[in-house]
């Protein structure tokens, strides 16, 4: 008798206190999906994946000045293409910038998979010194193509990150696996060209910063900007875009076209 009023008094008082606190399981899951929801870094990772790096959607750009650049650049790297074939035939008449960029693939397509890439990445790092376009050509942002800038030894992020674009494609990487990213660092609000490339279905970062190689979901405090491919420039998708940049005051929102790179 005692046991059963004993279990009875129990299971009233569990449930005044599953009525008063609810179920803690149902409380805790509901935590978890607002952490989320409020964690850019988490929404990021946890999105489906999708076509373009950082999981993210991107739109097609039709016009405007970095679409004019990129196309720029395109021909010029074409032009130099023709260097590098006659290079391939005529080897003693081939100009010292061109050799030490042929060296550079042949030394990744000596290699496969992220092999290939970091030893790209690392030679192409090595081989330019950091300089901001206003110091070396007196303009806040100039592109250039990879022998232009194996010529001078020198140039910013852009000009790294569109010169392991072509040794990689020369060494064997498909052109569809990657994607030269625009990004804003929020620390800083500069802008930063890298490469992005993929391999077994995941994105990797190459930065002219570090010779490490980095999954795209492991950079924080940035925001995608833009996507540069063989296809041409996308914006990625200014609504998702908005989801991970923190409030900015009215008077700092405007044109999304990037600023003059940094190195």
């Amino acid at each position: 008798m005692f046991g059963r009023v004993a279990a009875s008094r129990l299971a009233a008082f569990l449930m005044f206190a599953l009525a008063c606190f609810g179920a803690p399981v149902i409380a805790h899951a509901q935590l978890q999906v607002d952490a989320v929801a409020l964690d850019p870094a988490l929404l990021a990772k946890a999105a489906p994946a999708m076509p373009e790096p950082f999981g993210l959607n991107a739109v097609p750009v039709t016009h405007g000045a970095l679409l004019a650049k990129w196309n720029d650049v395109a021909a010029e790297i074409r032009a130099e293409n023709d260097v590098l074939a006659s290079c391939r035939n005529h080897n003693r008449s081939c100009p010292p910038a061109a050799q030490s960029f042929l060296a550079v693939i042949d030394s990744g397509r000596a290699h496969a998979g992220r092999a290939r890439i970091g030893i790209v990445n690392r030679a192409i790092n090595l081989a330019i010194r950091p300089t901001a376009d206003l110091v070396q050509w007196g303009v806040p942002d100039r592109w250039s193509a990879p022998l232009a800038t194996f010529s001078a030894g020198r140039g910013d992020c852009e000009d790294y990150a569109i010169a392991k674009y072509v040794a990689l494609q020369a060494a064997g990487v498909a052109e569809n696996d990657m994607r030269l990213v625009i990004i804003r660092e929020l620390a800083s609000g500069e802008d930063h060209a890298v490469l992005v490339v993929r391999l077994e279905g995941r994105w990797i970062v190459l930065d002219n910063r570090w010779l490490t190689l980095v999954d795209d979901s492991a950079v924080r405090r940035v925001v995608p900007l833009f996507v540069l491919a063989h296809d041409g420039v996308k914006q990625f998708a200014p609504t998702v875009v908005a989801a991970l940049r923190p409030a900015t005051p009215p008077a700092e929102r405007g044109d999304p076209t990037p600023g003059a790179l940094t190195y």
